[in-house]
């Protein structure tokens, strides 16, 4: 494939969508993160009470882990509705779910007033999170990646990746903050409520940035040759089209996203429990750690956006992976020492290398898929990994502590995760010089997803 020759676009146009779909995915994530840190805080004493705390900590995950099963239905739906209709429908749509559901977590009754009835409702509107999220994120970065052009893709569709730290960072420091000025007994009252609630607001800011932006030129000449193969009855369903041209690329794709995954909810989720219960940790500083983390993490990930640009996806992501799996002895090792400086140390490197594998990923899969299905490509490669990823990640790692009361099978199980990853970008093709408006001159999309027409290296 030839290097890239879509047009960027005019200067004052790409920052607009690119704040688009970062703020968009900001809200989401911190929508998102806060239900994981509060289930590691709070959510095991006010919708689990009748168990011990262990036991309660693994139920309140599970319930985390449901919203991670609804993210491939989401990746489905709307994929599906994004490759027909256009990708800012679909993500105001998102938006508005995922908003939603977190403001009526806010609002949500506990055990002890409701009984059974409130896990049940929590777990109905965790499902509503995960299937808003799994149309997120194919959405956002493909906003940013069809607009801009290949010479600085990597760059660019790393913006909305920041996102997931960013939102991280809102989430933890609201929570870190309202755990610094209450009681625990005012926090474990209605205090945990407030970063639900305010929730709202950010959603509004979020649409009104999210509604000033257009489809990309890319997807408009998509849409419309699709139209003209649509009279000829040749255009066939995004979903069938995908799968059948494309189900390398979903497979890679969910192969890179494996030690991604799981490495940042063990080291963003499931490090609120180990440093709290194991290391002895107070609550308040393991947040803290998780926040300073995270904001190293927001800043590192474009310089590896960038960096891809110039040396590939490929090796970048490679060597975050290779990066991560090595990490996780002295990972652990530095949060058993139970000193803020250290906690700090081990979370800022895990996020950086984590950040190598998650900045260029918005690009990568991105340029794997043509164009009038790569919203449903890049979707269900991604989100349908996060259920065998992702999901069970704190789960598994509350186990295995649970069972053997140590950190050595949990760190295996993150360097099990990276041996995968290393596969699957080690087999995968360079993608970044890719054109995403090209296709072959008598095949449309199609003939551009064949396996032949990989993208390489110019």
């Amino acid at each position: 494939m030839a290097s890239g020759t879509t047009a960027p676009p005019p200067p004052a146009k790409l920052p607009r969508i690119v704040a688009a779909s970062l703020i968009g995915t900001t809200i989401e994530w911190y929508d998102f993160f806060l239900y994981g840190s509060a289930a590691a805080l709070v959510f095991n004493k006010l919708f689990f009470p009748d168990s011990d705390p262990l036991v309660g900590t693994l139920l309140s995950f599970l319930t985390y882990a449901v919203g991670f099963a609804a993210r491939p239905i989401g990746a489905l739906v709307f994929g599906h509705y994004g490759d027909r209709l256009g990708r800012k429908k679909l993500l105001v749509l998102s938006l508005l779910l995922m908003g939603g559901a977190t403001f009526a977590i806010g609002l949500l009754p506990t055990h002890a007033t409701i009984g059974s009835a409130a896990p049940v409702l929590l777990t109905a509107l965790r499902l509503v999170q995960g299937f808003a999220l799994g149309g997120e994120w194919g959405g956002a970065v493909l906003l940013v990646s069809e607009h801009g052009d290949a010479r600085r893709r990597g760059f660019w569709a790393a913006w909305p990746q920041t996102g997931a730290p960013a939102g991280q960072l809102l989430a933890t420091g609201v929570l870190s903050l309202l755990t610094a000025v209450l009681s625990d007994d005012a926090f474990g009252s209605w205090g945990w409520r407030i970063p639900f609630l305010l929730s709202g607001v950010l959603v509004m800011v979020g649409l009104w940035i999210r509604l000033s932006v257009d489809e990309s030129p890319v997807f408009k000449e998509a849409l419309a040759r699709a139209e003209a193969r649509k009279g000829e009855g040749k255009e066939k369903l995004p979903l069938v089209s995908v799968l059948r041209h494309h189900w390398r690329d979903i497979l890679v794709a969910m192969g890179a996203r494996m030690a991604e995954n799981i490495s940042y909810y063990v080291i963003t989720a499931f490090i609120l429990v180990y440093a709290t219960t194991s290391a002895g940790v107070s609550k308040q500083t393991a947040l803290n750690a998780v926040l300073i983390g995270s904001a190293v993490h927001f800043a590192v990930i474009p310089a590896w956006g960038a960096l891809s640009d110039r040396v590939g996806r490929r090796p970048v992501y490679l060597f975050g992976a290779a990066g991560v799996g090595l990490w996780m002895f002295p990972f652990f090792s530095l949060v058993d020492t139970g000193s803020f400086g250290y906690l700090v140390l081990a979370v800022t490197v895990g996020l950086v290398l984590h950040g190598a594998m998650y900045a260029p990923q918005a690009a990568f899969f991105a340029e794997m898929f043509a164009t009038r299905m790569r919203y449903s490509g890049a979707s269900i490669g991604a989100q349908f990994a996060s259920v065998a990823a992702g999901a069970p990640a704190p789960l598994i790692a509350t186990a295995l502590l649970s069972e053997y009361d140590s950190s050595t099978p949990i760190a295996l199980y993150v360097i099990a995760a990276a041996v995968l990853t290393l596969v699957a970008v080690g087999v995968a093709r360079e993608t970044r010089h890719r054109d995403l408006a090209q296709v072959e001159a008598d095949g449309g999309e199609q003939a551009a997803a064949s396996p032949a027409a990989g993208a390489r290296t110019a």
